[in-house]
């Protein structure tokens, strides 16, 4: 720990370099996407970075990181690509930590660390980890319980972590972090989006994330949105959020799916589609502030589980409360009875229940509980945290 402190006075020639690959970065738009970006900030502010990632990440990235950029579609480009470049940045530059995203690059981060004795480091999410691809598990589980350092997004992924057989003292849980906005027009940016699109001051529930089978939209529309309208025909639903165009487990016509649900049902008047928004999209804060509930209607999945659940301690973040099947990781991301509700998963008629009980009682969650929830989830705390584990790795080298 002495030695590594020593480093990062010493001036930039001798500061300590990191190689950070990963698919997951703006300009795409995702958790995943807003916790990688964080994560570079983080190692650019403390190491000498280089970053290999997605085309048209430069531009989001500070100034002083290098930055080398690989198509990301279709998956064998990206993973051949970036093996090729790890290898030659790595051979270039003699990083001292070699950064995996995701599970997905570990293995060419992997091979480039052996090759010039970094240490490996790798940001598992859950999915990465669990997915039932039998050449994926037959070469890259192998990889993961090589890692010098497993960061787990939550408990969860830390279990399924252990199940593949990486010892528990090389792994550390750090929680996706949070924006904490600013609540000095909280009042006015909730009355602008609601006049925005109509919403009046109808109760309003608030989704927001990828449109994928594992985010639960679709059943939600099917089994418990006629439940609450039953109950409030006045109520409405707003969508934030699109199918993924580039993601390693496609989906295609969810969307519409959900839409011809919503017809037989009688109920798409009650239901608005915005689109995606990016993180730093003022839009998406002002949705937040407006809702009176988010609703996380999150699926249990063979091999493709929710990590972590960031959308739900951005909606505290906001003193909106969340209400959330414990499917996966999300149980990490909500407090039941402080932040929202959480609901034994599949039981459809609790969870309609909870959320018109939260649309009944406004004022059932303290919005001082809910701030003070979300500050634990800061990005500046998860900063520290991630420096902290890769100090300790990079001392017990030395």
């Amino acid at each position: 720990m002495k030695n590594m402190q020593k480093q990062r006075c010493a001036n930039d020639l001798n500061q300590p370099k990191c190689l950070l690959v990963t698919r997951n970065l703006p300009p795409l738009i995702g958790g995943m996407e807003r916790l990688l970006w964080n994560v570079s900030v983080a190692l650019s502010s403390n190491l000498g970075l280089t970053v290999i990632g997605p085309k048209g990440c430069g531009k989001h990235l500070p100034e002083k990181v290098k930055t080398l950029e690989v198509p990301v579609q279709p998956l064998s480009i990206f993973l051949g690509t970036t093996f090729i470049r790890a290898l030659k940045e790595a051979i270039s530059i003699k990083p001292d930590i070699i950064f995996a995203g995701s599970g997905l690059t570990a293995l060419p981060c992997w091979f480039a660390a052996r090759v010039v004795r970094a240490r490996l480091v790798t940001y598992f999410h859950g999915l990465d980890v669990e997915a039932n691809h039998p050449v994926y598990r037959r070469l890259w589980h192998p990889v993961f319980r090589k890692c010098d350092l497993a960061i787990a997004n939550s408990n969860f992924t830390k279990d399924l972590l252990e199940e593949i057989g990486l010892h528990q003292e090389r792994i550390r849980i750090i929680h996706p972090g949070v924006d904490i906005p600013d609540w000095k027009d909280k009042d006015k940016r909730a009355l602008s989006f609601r006049k925005r699109y109509g919403l009046g001051n109808s109760p309003f529930m608030l989704y927001v994330g990828r449109i994928t089978p594992r985010k639960g939209l679709y059943p939600f529309v099917r089994k418990i949105l006629p439940k609450i309208l039953k109950e409030i025909p006045e109520a409405r639903l707003v969508v934030i959020g699109d199918e993924p165009r580039q993601a390693v487990l496609g989906v295609s016509n969810l969307t519409e799916k959900i839409k011809q649900a919503l017809e037989q049902a009688g109920i798409s008047d009650n239901v608005l589609f915005l689109g995606s928004r990016a993180q730093n999209d003022p839009e998406l804060s002002d949705a937040y502030f407006a809702a009176d509930v988010l609703v996380f209607p999150v699926q249990e999945q063979p091999g493709d589980n929710e990590g972590f659940g960031m959308v739900a301690v951005e909606a505290a973040a906001h003193g909106t409360p969340t209400v959330v099947f414990n499917a996966g990781g999300v149980s990490d991301a909500v407090r039941d009875g402080v932040s929202g509700r959480v609901i034994i998963k599949g039981n459809a008629a609790d969870f309609a229940r909870a959320v018109m009980d939260v649309l009944a009682n406004l004022d059932r969650f303290d919005c001082d509980k809910l701030m003070h929830f979300a500050n634990a989830f800061s990005w500046k705390r998860f900063g520290r945290q991630l420096m902290a584990s890769l100090y300790q790795v990079v001392s017990d080298f030395n």
